[in-house]
């Protein structure tokens, strides 16, 4: 029998090693998986490359994964947002890296680990220092620089919610990088508010199959946020 989920967040983010490449969803905190990233801070592992649309909020999430000391590099498009202190801070001491990355290549090299694809030519960042060093080519009148897929060793990821196979449903924006996500990573974690039984969901709205999941954890709805 099939039963991806798990009894807590500990279970959950079991394994995640050191040196693990992790991708993170959320834009700012709208689908962030906060319980998860928590429970990775309690869990251990360092030395982690993150990869997540931004370098946190405040103090929490993100934030607080970096100012625990466990993450070596940060690939995403929006390190510096108003309250990014803790990441600000890290980046001057240097002890932290930062590989920018232009939005909509940071999700087009996301879906591509998922798609398989190899590489793929884009337009963006073409002749600035994000494209320095790498290959370029003009195609049909343009000129393009050639971008590789982003793989992970895992991702976690916040959705609505999941049946016992791992099949997901989001809600709102709040699914933005996670569809994604889930299928360019070796292991996919998903924190859910409900669990529900097998044939709840409508198909047509299953977003990412169960094939891409491999942990569900439910970890109920928070009183204060409106994206879970």
């Amino acid at each position: 029998m099939i039963d991806k989920i798990v009894p807590d967040v500990q279970a959950a983010v079991a394994g995640i090693h050191d040196g693990a490449t992790v991708l993170v969803g959320g834009f700012g905190l709208a689908g962030m998986p906060l319980a998860l990233i928590d429970g990775l801070i309690a869990q251990g592992a360092r030395n982690l490359t993150i990869v997540a649309n931004n370098a946190g909020n405040g103090d929490t999430g993100l934030a607080a994964l970096l100012k625990a000391k466990r993450v070596r590099k940060v690939i995403c498009s929006f390190p510096r947002q108003s309250d990014s202190y803790v990441f600000d801070g890290l980046y001057r001491t240097g002890e932290v890296e930062l590989e920018l990355v232009p939005q909509g290549n940071l999700a087009e090299r996301i879906r591509a680990a998922g798609a398989g694809i190899g590489g793929f030519f884009t337009p963006t960042a073409f002749g600035t220092d994000l494209a320095a060093g790498k290959e370029t080519r003009h195609i049909d009148g343009r000129d393009y620089v050639l971008e590789y897929p982003i793989h992970a060793d895992f991702a976690l990821v916040k959705a609505l919610k999941a049946d016992r196979w791992g099949n997901l449903v989001y809600r709102k924006t709040a699914r933005n990088f996670g569809p994604i996500m889930a299928a360019a990573s070796r292991c996919a974690i998903v924190q859910v508010t409900e669990v529900v039984p097998l044939g709840a969901l409508d198909p047509e709205c299953v977003v990412t199959p169960g094939i891409h999941v491999q942990r569900v954890v439910q970890v109920g709805a928070s009183p204060a946020r409106s994206d879970s």
